[in-house]
């Protein structure tokens, strides 16, 4: 079993009040951090060799040192707890079961960056998880650790939750921002980066839940204990949100570099393929990366095994690669239909696109509308390739990652599953059941396309 960092205490019985969480070692961090001078725990932080775990992966610390101390404006620290992303539900978990957690890392981050005026931004479905943080926060601030002069020494901090409409556009920091300060969530053009000019154009840092909540384990027991669990610069624990045809769904905490199959098949994790189906695709961090087909899943395309790490799961590129991305662990057996996977895909990103860059707001309705005609039968053969045209006019052409994250996926599909996109186009009377393939699995028909004449 590896070391638990993040969920360690999580299923003590009322560690999501306060009275039961300070009695096993809650505000610890906090304690330590105000004996500190705040850019020693930015230094921590970098030692630690921590990413954020939102989906980008950037070196947390790193980002820290990139606010501006010399402008003299107020800094702000705000956690992103939009978690909108397709198959991710882990940030949720944490913030559900043990809240005081991420207070207390916001908390001690709030110190190290000079923020006396910090923010949690939850996404408008988590209503019941607003509840559960805004009793959390109340229970601080009772306590003496929110507030003016907290536990006499000085430092002043105010934490608020926000609450946003349930738009997956605002899990971008800078369209997040807009939304916090009342505006339509619209991605903002960088530089200037928020670092240097966010929230209220005051120099602020974005950070997501589990990034955060990581936070009061490295200031207690320092960065290069954490730099030591994981592999390389992987460093410490990840939270997967797993799903899909699996036996064991759930959230999980890994230490970094343990493989693929290990973390799939063990009774520890994912226990296997339900029914003892064979795999066919894994998506491994969430809707927005490049899906993976059954031969590149365990091995990467040189042969060697594929870890449960930035590197490992982005090794070789795009073409035989993916990304770990917010951890959205979807697994799909062969009944799974990938060209109706793909316009689901399609459908949400096209719903969710701000409309602010033309390629993103037109291109994401032309992916949807192409792939249902695929998947409703009336598909046809040039469509696979003006698919894949739509997709890379897309790519790289927006503010926001939003484009690439609608492009990315259907780039996958048919790189990977072409001839499942060919067989929908060739066979419509087939496909227009909608358990075709848990009827007749495509492997088992895969031979009709080489008899088909076009």
């Amino acid at each position: 079993m590896g070391k638990k960092i993040l969920l360690d205490k999580i299923n003590i019985p009322g560690i999501k009040t306060y009275e039961v969480y300070r009695e096993n070692g809650g505000y610890k961090s906090v304690e330590k951090a105000l004996t500190m001078q705040p850019d020693d725990i930015t230094e921590e932080v970098k030692t630690s060799g921590l990413r954020g775990r939102g989906g980008a992966g950037f070196p947390v610390g790193m980002k820290w040192s990139f606010i501006d101390k010399k402008s003299g404006k107020p800094r702000h620290l705000v956690c992103n707890a939009d978690e909108s992303e397709p198959g991710t539900f882990k940030d949720r978990y944490l913030m559900e079961f043990i809240p005081h957690l991420l207070i207390e890392g916001m908390i001690t981050s709030s110190f190290a960056l000079g923020c006396n005026l910090s923010y949690i931004y939850i996404r408008g479905e988590y209503m019941w998880v607003f509840k559960i943080l805004e009793k959390a926060i109340k229970e601080a601030y009772a306590a003496g650790w929110l507030g003016k002069n907290i536990k006499g020494s000085g430092y002043d901090l105010d934490l608020y939750v926000h609450v946003g409409a349930g738009a997956y556009i605002c899990g971008e920091e800078t369209a997040l921002i807009e939304s916090l300060e009342g505006k339509r969530g619209n991605p903002r053009i960088k530089p200037p980066f928020p670092a240097i000019s966010g929230l209220w154009a005051n120099p602020t840092v974005v950070n997501n839940v589990e990034s955060i909540a990581a936070v009061p384990w490295i200031v207690l027991n320092g960065g290069a204990e954490y730099a030591k669990i994981g592999l390389e610069r992987s460093t410490g624990t990840k939270l997967i949100s797993a799903s899909g045809h699996i036996k064991n769904p759930g959230v999980y905490e890994i230490e970094m570099g343990i493989t693929v199959e290990e973390f799939m098949n063990s009774d520890e994790y994912c226990g296997g393929m339900i029914d003892d189906r064979p795999l066919k695709a894994l998506v491994p961090g969430g809707s927005s990366v490049p899906i993976l087909p059954a031969h590149l899943i365990y091995k990467t395309a040189a042969g060697t095994d594929r870890l449960m790490t930035y590197e490992s799961l982005s090794d070789g590129g795009f073409a035989t690669g993916s990304m770990l991305g917010s951890g959205g662990f979807i697994v799909y057996n062969d009944t799974t239909c990938i060209v109706r996977n793909t316009w689901n895909f399609s459908r949400f990103y096209h719903h969710e696109s701000c409309g602010q860059c033309t390629p993103c707001r037109e291109g994401t309705g032309w992916l949807e509308k192409i792939l249902w005609r695929i998947e409703n039968g009336q598909g046809r053969e040039e469509d696979i390739d003006l698919l894949w045209n739509i997709q890379s006019k897309i790519e790289g052409n927006t503010i926001c990652p939003l484009g690439d994250a609608a492009s990315w996926p259907v780039a996958a599909a048919i790189r990977h599953f072409r001839e499942e996109f060919e067989y929908h186009v060739r066979f419509p009377e087939k496909i227009k059941d909608r358990n075709h393939f848990v009827n007749e699995p495509f492997e088992k028909v895969r031979h009709l396309i080489g008899k088909q004449t076009v």
